[in-house]
């Protein structure tokens, strides 16, 4: 009896007896986790690919559990939290069963797990991309106990590393400043990056990160992990080091104020954290970020991006449509590809002339545009341009009808308590399906009456502060963080569903959403309201460690510039801009004459070198970090035919010191020929421009580049001369 007793026992818990191994491996990166014998499954390895997995649960390498849960002892850091039913907090999961297939160029692995008493489940989901060397997590959660289980932590991911050390590189700053790199040693306890902001999460903090294992990392050099969550609302990536010096890595929602109680048969899914292993230093990892990125996580990322110009900086509020009109002209005649008219352009009863009034009242203003938006849209398309349009329908302003019709669809404090206002404005509340069919219809309007728009800048200026819904139960108010995101999603899936033409940028007051969530469904987002060309080398080169480049809008804008009112010359304005999806965002009349025949010249330019910049690799050569005063790029395309190399001097340079530039990701055993593109001087920076050089000498010699004042840039082609070799 009691023999039979054992054997249903494990039948219910679904441990298999015999050790066995599941490989999650791409062309150069390997994942494996063990089942032990008594059905537990344990990380046994994340890192260079492994050829062989054969005998690995053998030595018994077990690094950490694979999803960590509260109540079976440990007291780590946990991916899951639960109460169930019954009211007890223990959760203890066993392995039930997996299975894995091969989707073209992509690994699909999920791993069942469910607790060891109760009739609840997490169900692991991979997907490996083989090519590109990126690991996708994600984690499903759902149980069929009697009654409502709540969940106080749900984890994307829970991975070690076993090292001798952990460098963490973080990316974080404030409006203005977005994206900017801090780099630590991590010492015994636990280290937190997160967000508790709700909207607009990206801005002060960035749910990714670059992991050095063993010694700091350089970009060639170095084992290194580098990671993002894909997810728009609140996260928390937390690196706990033991006493045994593991590092374990938990990411996924952040679970503040944000229990969460779900159903029998009801499904909890975490969104995806993205992962992808480097041996040879960080910049290799971002290349791998970027190619997965534009082959599978971005709107049409096999696609050129077009020129634009947005009428913010050159307009504000103060415009009707004959201003529009006259920067329309300017634009036309410098070769711009869409005219983005941004904030300003609605509201009657209470009309949009400044940020305190008519958020949340989509019609068009009678008074700046008498004739409409398509006698617009007509205007741009006769100067051979195309249209766009701001938007930020998740906001309403309390002076709207919007606020006077449907108070209970923003989200507010319960008890009659004052709403805090930020830039004059309140938030929708998109946990209300009502209010995500009401911000879907805005765009579905828009772009149905409108059919000829080509471009939605969608904007977010404020954080969740006044925490409350109207529409959750009592009992469900910790869901909104969690169902407001959804929400939003699920209103960026319909219209990605239903236009998919329509390029759609992802701005909030600057840089508030630069995540993978919210670039699935966009084609662009814009990297920070700070269009100062000195700060955008700086907010540019942390960006473009995790995000490609093709996707990270840059803009020339006046000088002084608005934000910071530093001086620059044109050209350094638009050698930064360079760098990303590049675009213009000032008044055309404000540029003198000279100055306009140069940015038609820049910007045709721009158009023959593009493919290089949003299809190329970007390998980082100096770092506007390093206190040498000297930074530069170069992009390379996948057969190393073309490269654009850009270098900027962004401090004062004594008479001897100069950029010693040593290009990457070139053909050693081709000759190129190098040449200076965007010249306002009449002198080349380089002695040998217009020559022809071999790759090995380009790359491992290198050259100077004769930058000496602050604030100067010089921008090369760089082709290959077919038919030839450098071997002699």
């Amino acid at each position: 009896m009691q023999k039979i007793f054992i054997v249903l026992f494990f039948l219910f818990i679904g441990v298999q007896i015999n050790a066995q191994v599941i490989h999650i491996e791409t062309k150069n990166t390997s994942l494996v986790f063990s089942v032990s014998k008594n059905g537990k499954v344990y990380q046994s390895h994340y890192g260079r690919h492994l050829k062989s997995v054969k005998g690995i649960e053998k030595i018994q390498s077990y690094i950490s559990e694979i999803y960590p849960s509260f109540g079976n002892g440990s007291s780590d850091e946990m991916a899951v939290i639960v109460t169930h039913s019954d009211g007890t907090m223990a959760t203890d999961l066993f392995y039930q069963s997996h299975e894995q297939k091969q989707t073209g160029d992509v690994q699909e692995t999920i791993i069942h797990l469910k607790d060891k008493k109760l009739p609840f489940f997490v169900d692991l989901y991979f997907r490996a991309y083989q090519e590109e060397n990126v690991i996708e997590q994600n984690v499903v959660i759902s149980h069929q106990e009697k009654g409502e289980v709540r969940l106080d932590r749900f984890a994307s991911s829970a991975l070690a590393f076993k090292a001798e050390s952990y460098y963490l590189t973080h990316f974080n700053g404030s409006w203005a400043r977005e994206m900017h790199m801090s780099e630590e040693k991590l010492s015994n306890g636990v280290k937190s990056i997160e967000t508790r902001r709700g909207v607009r999460t990206t801005e002060y903090e960035n749910p990714s990160f670059v992991m050095a294992l063993n010694q700091a990392a350089s970009e060639d050099n170095g084992e290194v992990i580098m990671g993002a969550l894909a997810w728009m609302g609140n996260y928390k990536l937390s690196f706990q080091i033991d006493d045994q010096e593991r590092c374990q890595f938990i990411g996924g929602i952040n679970p503040f104020a944000s229990a969460y109680t779900i159903s029998a048969g009801e499904k909890f899914e975490t969104p995806r954290m993205i992962l992808t292993y480097s041996s040879s230093g960080k910049n290799q990892a971002s290349i791998n970020l970027h190619r997965w990125a534009r082959k599978y996580n971005l709107q049409d990322g096999n696609t050129i991006r077009p020129i634009v110009l947005n009428s913010w900086e050159g307009a504000y509020f103060n415009f009707d449509a004959n201003r529009l009109k006259e920067m329309m002209d300017g634009a036309a005649e410098m070769g711009v590809e869409i005219f983005v008219l941004d904030d300003g352009w609605f509201g009657n009863k209470y009309p949009r002339n400044s940020d305190k009034a008519g958020l949340g009242d989509w019609q068009v203003n009678r008074k700046k545009l008498p004739a409409g938006i398509d006698d617009l849209i007509d205007y741009a398309e006769k100067k051979r341009m195309k249209f766009g349009i701001w938007v930020e329908p998740e906001m309403v302003n309390p002076k709207s009808e919007l606020a006077e019709n449907h108070p209970e669809w923003i989200i507010q404090r319960k008890n009659k308590r004052e709403p805090m206002l930020t830039r004059n404005q309140l938030l929708l509340d998109l946990a209300n399906p009502k209010v995500q069919d009401f911000v879907f219809g805005i765009i579905d309007d828009l772009l149905s009456e409108h059919s000829r728009i080509a471009y939605i800048k969608w904007d977010a200026n404020r954080h969740i502060q006044n925490f409350g819904s109207t529409f959750l139960d009592d009992d469900k108010q910790s869901h909104l963080w969690i169902d407001y995101t959804r929400g939003l999603e699920s209103v960026f899936f319909r219209l990605q569903e239903k236009y998919p033409g329509i390029i759609f940028q992802a701005c909030s007051s600057g840089g508030g959403r630069v995540d993978f969530s919210s670039m699935k469904y966009t084609h662009e987002f814009w990297a920070s309201d700070d269009t100062d060309p000195y700060e955008r080398l700086f907010i540019q080169w942390g960006t473009n460690h995790i995000y490609p480049p093709i996707a990270t809008a840059a803009h020339v804008t006046k000088s002084p510039n608005h934000q910071t009112g530093r001086e620059t010359s044109l050209k350094f304005r638009f050698d930064v801009a360079f760098g990303g999806r590049f675009g213009m965002e000032l008044r055309p009349d404000d540029l003198e004459s000279e100055q306009v025949d140069y940015a038609k010249s820049a910007i045709k330019l721009y158009k023959e070198i593009r493919p290089v910049i949003q299809f190329g690799d970007l390998y980082r050569l100096q770092s506007p970090y390093d206190t040498d005063g000297f930074a530069s790029i170069n992009y390379v395309l996948p057969d190393k035919l073309e490269a654009i190399l850009m270098v900027y001097s962004h401090e004062f340079h004594r008479r001897v010191e100069r950029a010693a530039v040593k290009m990457k990701g070139l053909d050693e055993d081709a000759l190129y020929k190098i040449t200076e593109l965007n010249k306002t001087a009449k002198r080349p920076h380089i002695v040998f421009d217009n020559q022809i050089i071999s790759g090995s000498v380009l790359m491992n010699t290198g050259f100077k580049v004769n930058l000496k004042k602050p604030l100067e840039s010089a921008v090369f082609k760089v082709e290959k001369v077919t038919g030839e070799s450098s071997a002699n």
